[in-house]
């Protein structure tokens, strides 16, 4: 017998592909608890309802992805609407008991307040710090970012439990959301061995040249994709014509990337994937020589704690990125850390240094891959994951 029912509701990408989200869900599922999953149709995921390893997972329709202030308005109003029609819905279906929102955007409390008078838990899934975000995106603190600061205060004030992807969340949690220290606890988001493992490399991922440089994430403003493009255009201009990109994933940002590598004529040197299925990523990572985390500096990237650090290193790939506080604590000595104040050249010149130094890559890909099997493994976020279950229905 099910112990405990729980809604979990994602809007911002669709399960099973939101990976966290999926990873939770399988683990409550396997602890004895009900799982249902409420998140957005995408391409490749266009099912209303699905049953896959036990866990019910619910589609609803979503407008088009839009790239701007004024479209994500859109996007997140449509998506509220259809969260409270379906998870009312689910709730006289099925029930729960808990419901689990994961942000962005943080108007998921709405949602979960409707059900707080039928004594229903909520637990916020803290993924992204949105005002933070927000900035990084717009660098204005106008009255949608005033919006931003006002729907955080109102999830903190009323989540029975939060769990926060590192604890530069965990601390704005206790500080700006006045959250009890007991209350809040760090799930981080590792990878799971079991599926992510490395397979041999493909030379004809190597486009002809000597090296691979690998990427994978989301492709918006924020994620530095721009600057990638710049560091391999200075690569090129010193003559380096041994090293190739790859960037795999997609984003707001996408088209317009597409256009930089045409009117810098880097077509030669790098190449956007799109999405693709696991086994390709794995195939593109696991040839790489080097992998990169671009993203820019500000106070977004640097108390977020990013999943492709972990995920590189799993794979024992040395990594270049900026020297931000949790990108360095995740990786630690796999990586090599470009000076914020000389972004391009630097970054480059990191690449550049690894790809001369065998050694080194090998080195730091080694003591990546350990710090990820003992410590970083997503197995050693899941005890944090039933501890917040076990805490918000003792409440």
């Amino acid at each position: 017998m099910k112990k405990k029912k729980v809604l979990i509701v994602v809007e911002n990408a669709p399960v099973p592909l939101d990976p966290r989200v999926w990873k939770e869900a399988l683990a409550l599922e396997q602890a004895g608890y009900g799982v249902s999953v409420l998140c957005p149709k995408w391409k490749g995921y266009e099912a209303g309802y699905e049953l896959k390893d036990g866990v019910h997972i619910y589609r609803h329709p979503m407008p088009k992805e839009g790239n701007g202030a004024f479209a994500y308005v859109w996007e997140y109003g449509w998506a509220l609407l259809f969260e409270f029609i379906y998870a009312w819905w689910i709730y006289l279906r099925r029930g729960f008991h808990v419901l689990q929102a994961c942000n962005p955007p943080d108007d998921i409390v709405f949602v979960a307040l409707t059900f707080k008078i039928f004594g229903v838990k909520y637990i916020f899934d803290h993924h992204d710090a949105n005002p933070e975000l927000y900035w990084a995106k717009y660098e204005r603190k106008d009255f949608l970012y005033k919006t931003l600061v006002w729907l955080e205060k109102m999830t903190f004030r009323y989540s029975d439990v939060v769990m926060s992807t590192n604890e530069s969340y965990r601390e704005l949690a206790i500080t700006r959301g006045h959250m009890q220290p007991e209350d809040v606890f760090v799930v981080r988001n590792g990878p799971d061995l079991k599926t992510f493992q490395p397979v041999p490399p493909n030379p004809a991922l190597k486009y002809g040249k000597k090296f691979l440089v690998g990427y994978v994430g989301v492709m918006g403003e924020q994620d530095g994709l721009d600057i990638l493009l710049n560091v391999a255009e200075h690569i090129k201009n010193l003559g380096r014509t041994d090293i190739h990109f790859t960037c795999v994933g997609k984003g707001p940002a996408f088209n317009q990337l597409q256009q930089i590598v045409v009117d810098k004529k880097l077509a030669d040197t790098v190449n956007f994937t799109g999405r693709i299925s696991d086994e390709d990523l794995l195939a593109v990572l696991s040839t790489a020589d080097i992998c990169v985390n671009p993203d820019k500096p500000c106070k977004m990237n640097d108390i977020s704690t990013m999943i492709k650090i972990m995920e590189y290193m799993a794979l024992g790939k040395p990594i270049v990125q900026f020297d931000l506080r949790e990108g360095k604590f995740s990786a630690q000595e796999a990586s090599l850390y470009a000076d914020a104040g000389n972004q391009v050249a630097d970054f480059a010149d990191k690449i550049l240094w690894l790809a001369d130094h065998p050694e080194e890559r090998q080195r730091m890909g080694e003591f990546g891959r350990k710090r990820v099997q003992q410590q970083l493994a997503w197995d050693y976020s899941i005890g944090n994951l039933l501890a917040a279950y076990e805490r918000v229905l003792t409440k």
